[in-house]
């Protein structure tokens, strides 16, 4: 099993970065394809970004690519998601997911694919 932590949500204004860190238990973490998903207040959960266990391999939803930037570190058990240039409509929940595969590239853009989720950290970009 992995146990997800996210961090480093706040209040930001548009135009600036915030980079969103979750922490992951467990000593498997690189058997791990990762996900980055948002609800914005009043809507469906939606993908954000993916990244492959190997970290070889990343996807990005349309509205934020060149933007946002999936990482992880495999060493320190942690995945990462760099926000630049944020909008207003960045604001909502940002929750980390976690998904065990055997395959080095794969990763998953359907949040009924991963298995693991953290709490959630509030994102807020003002205008």
């Amino acid at each position: 099993q992995v146990q997800l932590v996210e961090s480093g949500g706040g209040l930001v204004q548009a135009g600036g970065s915030l980079r969103l860190t979750c922490a992951a238990s467990g000593r498997t973490f690189s058997s791990y394809a990762l996900g980055w998903f948002r609800r914005a207040p009043g809507k469906e959960r939606e993908f954000v970004a993916a990244i492959s266990r190997s970290g070889g391999s990343a996807a990005y939803q349309d509205s934020v690519k060149g933007r946002l930037t999936i990482s992880r570190d495999n060493a320190k058990n942690t995945v990462y998601l760099q926000m630049n240039s944020l909008k207003p409509e960045d604001t909502a929940a940002y929750y980390c997911a976690a998904e065990y595969t055997t395959r080095n590239y794969q990763y998953f853009q359907s949040a009924s694919s991963y298995d693991y989720w953290g709490q959630g950290t509030q994102v807020t970009v003002s205008s």
